[in-house]
């Protein structure tokens, strides 16, 4: 499967969804017939003027519908319960507060909505020598309301990012070298920003293998904090994973014990159960 039928798999194209930063490359454009509402931080112009000398293809880009200033999506949109999917592609690992965000989703979805995702494998990326984001600070950023990035999140980003081989996003397969992004002076200048500069920064707040993010749509929905749950998945594929959750609805059956293990697995510190 391409990635576009991976993302699109459980995507009904004639009923109405909606796409959070399709930026340059929409999953759903309008051009091909998706009954679509567009979600960026841009509008078509500023898309525009951001990618002219980035080598993408510019026609690509199309209009946006609504431009997201911070606010939640129900609100943005002026709608609920009305969308029967959403697509976002590398957008989650981005935004400070997870739990905010799939609630906003929930709130856009029918009953039986879906929201399809696209997430970076911490392992093949910039992100590869950061630890797993873990329940703590998902929780502790969702009761803090957080709407920008911390300074130890944009910190821990820039001290850590590497390249390997010269690539910022690899397969299994990448050989080379392990360079650092980011020189310590533009790390210790960051530290000091104000606290408007550090919101307007745009970083990857959090770090998943696959297992370890459905370990936290799990536990979140265990929490009564969303009631989203993971229902179909595609394994890493270069240096991502997909993964389609469900409003309401049963999940399949998911050991917790099981899920941590293969976290475990997936971070090379595993050892099967017996």
């Amino acid at each position: 499967m391409t990635r576009e039928q991976k993302l699109l798999h459980a995507v009904d194209k004639s009923a109405r969804g909606v796409e959070i930063g399709p930026s340059h490359s929409p999953v759903a454009p309008k051009r091909k017939g998706f009954r679509v509402t567009t979600i960026d931080t841009l509008s078509k112009e500023g898309l525009l003027d951001k990618y002219k000398n980035h080598g993408v293809e510019l026609g690509n880009i199309e209009e946006v519908d609504f431009v997201w200033r911070g606010e939640r999506y129900p609100e943005l949109l002026g709608e609920r319960n009305s969308f029967e999917w959403i697509l976002a592609s590398h957008v989650i690992e981005h935004t400070p507060d997870i739990i905010a965000f799939l609630n906003d989703c929930e709130e856009l979805l029918t009953d039986s909505g879906v929201l399809s995702l696209a997430v970076p494998d911490k392992r093949y990326c910039f992100d590869h020598f950061r630890p797993i984001s873990g329940l703590a600070r998902v929780l502790d950023s969702h009761h803090s309301k957080l709407t920008g990035h911390t300074a130890g999140s944009i910190v821990e980003y820039m001290l850590n990012a590497v390249s390997l081989g010269g690539q910022i996003a690899w397969s299994s397969s990448q050989v080379g070298e392990f360079k650092f992004l980011c020189e310590i002076p533009s790390v210790l200048a960051h530290l000091k920003l104000e606290p408007e500069a550090r919101h307007a920064m745009d970083v990857h707040a959090w770090c998943f293998t696959p297992a370890s993010f459905r370990l936290l749509v799990h536990d979140l929905n265990l929490l009564g904090l969303t009631t989203l749950q993971a229902f179909q998945s595609f394994p890493t594929e270069g240096h991502e994973f997909f993964m389609t959750l469900r409003k309401g609805g049963k999940a399949p059956v998911q050991s917790r014990l099981g899920l941590l293990q293969e976290v475990a697995e997936e971070s090379g510190s595993g050892q099967s159960l017996r």
